[in-house]
């Protein structure tokens, strides 16, 4: 499953993750994030890291279909012991 960016921006959310903080523990520029989640184009690299960073840092990313009460995308906090 790839990250959308509105499961970018609830994971970062549901951490209280500024963009700054995401790209930071991504290693990734500020700018990839504000140009992912502007709609822009960034590689499928960028995304496959903050996908895997927003995962490692407690967040459950759901997909259309998965069990939810709205059966939609989204994100879910299952951890709470990485947000600072």
């Amino acid at each position: 499953m790839e990250l959308t960016v509105a499961q970018c921006r609830a994971g970062r959310a549901l951490l209280n993750w500024t963009m700054t903080d995401l790209a930071k523990a991504a290693s990734v520029g500020v700018m990839t994030v504000n140009r992912f989640e502007g709609g822009k184009t960034v590689s499928a690299a960028s995304i496959a890291t903050l996908r895997a960073t927003l995962l490692a840092a407690g967040v459950t990313l759901l997909s259309p279909g998965d069990l939810s009460t709205s059966g939609g995308e989204g994100a879910r906090l299952t951890s709470s012991s990485a947000v600072e």
